[in-house]
């Protein structure tokens, strides 16, 4: 519609003489050829109308979350400009109505909502009841974030799903895999149980009093995990990595970094994948894949918004 409307250049032989005869006046349109006009130009200001929704919902989103920024912590948010990922085919609408009146009534629901795509995703989702890494209070099956003290968030369960279903390729038996900001050790157990017996997962989390929590959280029904040696928590500046347990073949970052953290792709095994929120004011969770001979490859899976990744200190600032 816009290029429609800039002017006609033409050249001076075309420009009438005053001195010349006027021309003959150019017969009136049919109804016919007006009406097929008139149609035009309605189709061309719907089109441009539809194409720029993308942007109002985005920026609608984005004014929500400066209002409500509690409630829209981690939440995809749809993005006219960012490329999208082959596992990004469901409505992002349903990310918020996956709620659950149990553990398995939630992984049904996230079923459902083509969240989760994969068994091995929903089965260990399954496996792991949220409601014992949740603070008392609060509604562990509302797909929605929960505060979990001293300035963090758990997630809300459609973004553990959809990075779990991001990270499945690598997330196979006998993996090493590292989440870095595990919280209350929620995703770290679910990972465990993804990467069987001969795997290993390590959450590392630089709050000790969360780490703390996190074993006594895992100890309710996944203390198993702990001491076949299948899971470990640990305290530790987590944009640092934990370069003892590595290379890692999968890496998960529950915060978002402004920028690429170094170290967290040289912990990267080849064929290894790390997905992380990356960004301040606009956040894409991104994929970076190591291939064989050591280059990465970098792709965005959709735009979110998480709490940051940044020290113990200015975290606590801020809780």
């Amino acid at each position: 519609l816009h290029h429609s409307c800039r002017p006609l250049a033409l050249r001076s032989d075309e420009i009438a003489s005053p001195k010349k005869s006027p021309r003959r006046q150019p017969a009136a349109p049919s109804p016919r050829l007006r009406a097929a006009g008139c149609a035009g130009l309605w189709a061309a200001l719907l089109l441009a109308v539809l194409s720029s929704m993308p942007l109002l919902s985005r920026l609608g989103l984005q004014f929500r979350a400066s209002v409500l920024a509690g409630r829209l912590q981690n939440s995809p948010l749809p993005s006219a400009s960012a490329p999208r990922h082959p596992t990004q085919r469901r409505p992002v609408a349903m990310s918020w109505r996956s709620h659950g009146k149990s553990n398995e009534d939630l992984v049904r629901v996230l079923r459902k909502n083509q969240i989760i795509e994969h068994d091995d995703v929903a089965n260990a989702m399954a496996v792991v009841d949220r409601a014992d890494f949740v603070p008392q209070g609060h509604a562990a099956y509302e797909d929605r974030p929960q505060p979990i003290g001293y300035g963090a968030t758990i997630s809300a369960p459609h973004m553990h799903a959809y990075c779990l279903e991001l990270l499945r390729g690598q997330l196979q038996p006998g993996a090493k895999v590292l989440d870095v900001g595990s919280g209350t050790g929620y995703l770290t157990a679910i990972m465990a149980h993804m990467v069987g017996e001969g795997g290993r997962v390590t959450g590392i989390e630089h709050i000790p009093e969360l780490v703390a929590a996190s074993l006594r959280n895992t100890q309710k029904s996944q203390g198993h995990l702990l001491a076949a040696g299948r899971l470990q928590l640990v305290q530790g500046d987590g944009r640092l990595g934990h370069a003892a347990g590595g290379p890692y073949d999968a890496i998960h970052v529950g915060a978002a970094a402004p920028t690429l953290p170094r170290a967290l792709v040289e912990q990267l095994s080849p064929g290894g994948r790390l997905v992380i929120p990356v960004g301040e004011h606009q956040q894409e969770l991104m994929l970076y894949d190591k291939q064989a001979d050591g280059r990465v490859m970098e792709r965005s899976a959709m735009s979110v918004i998480y709490v940051p990744l940044t020290s113990k200190e200015f975290q606590l600032s801020r809780a």
